[in-house]
């Protein structure tokens, strides 16, 4: 196993200045702003990470991209006897494998089935989806445009899905149109035809259907 080196603490972070750091591997920083926070990796750390799991810059946000570096460093991090590191390293892999499912299966070779991963789900979603209108925002009938017992929506023609599975859509194209409440899913990819939304002219009253 290399032997890395320890360094000073980052005064500096792409979340700002850290409140709180703790060297938790030689060359891997836990840092904590006011805002965010997550690992940020010495240039020696930096340059030993993995090609499939190496991120253009040395900070790996808390949120979903710090399993990353704990991945990378796991067999290091497992032996250096730290309270609980055996439960988040686990931790680290499992979230690999659900947040970025094309490193997870380029780093260990194992493919990732769709039903473990939300990223999957989402870009297979909206694949499905490409070239038709998605709703992109949506409003209650406490809306003064939205009679009782609809949903006002905005949505955006689909024209392609990211590696996260984040939708691209054409410039320009928005429609608005109205649901029934109980039709819509808030935690859902809503198609605007799959929910049956009736398009209406966004400068015109609510209740005034515009023909497609």
């Amino acid at each position: 196993m290399p032997k890395f080196q320890s360094v000073p603490a980052p005064v500096e972070t792409l979340w700002g200045s850290p409140q709180q750091s703790e060297q938790i591997l030689p060359g891997v920083w836990e840092v904590h702003t006011t805002s965010h926070g997550g690992i940020v990796l010495s240039d020696e750390r930096q340059a030993a990470m993995p090609a499939a799991l190496r991120l253009a810059e040395p900070f790996y946000e808390e949120d979903v991209d710090w399993c990353l570096a704990l991945v990378a460093f796991e067999a290091e991090y497992r032996a250096s006897g730290r309270r609980c590191a055996a439960l988040l390293a686990d931790n680290a892999r499992s979230s690999l494998r659900a947040w970025h499912p094309d490193r997870f299966a380029a780093f260990t070779g194992e493919a990732v089935p769709e039903t473990a991963s939300p990223v999957l789900q989402r870009r297979a979603a909206y694949t499905a989806l490409i070239g038709e209108f998605v709703v992109t925002s949506a409003s209650g009938d406490w809306a003064d445009w939205v009679p009782n017992g609809k949903v006002g929506v905005v949505a955006r023609r689909v024209t392609g899905v990211d590696a996260l599975g984040f939708a691209r859509y054409a410039d320009g194209e928005t429609i608005q149109g109205l649901v029934d409440k109980d039709a819509y899913n808030s935690s859902a990819i809503n198609g605007f035809d799959a929910i049956g939304a009736v398009r209406i002219d966004g400068d015109a009253p609510a209740t005034k259907e515009v023909a497609l």
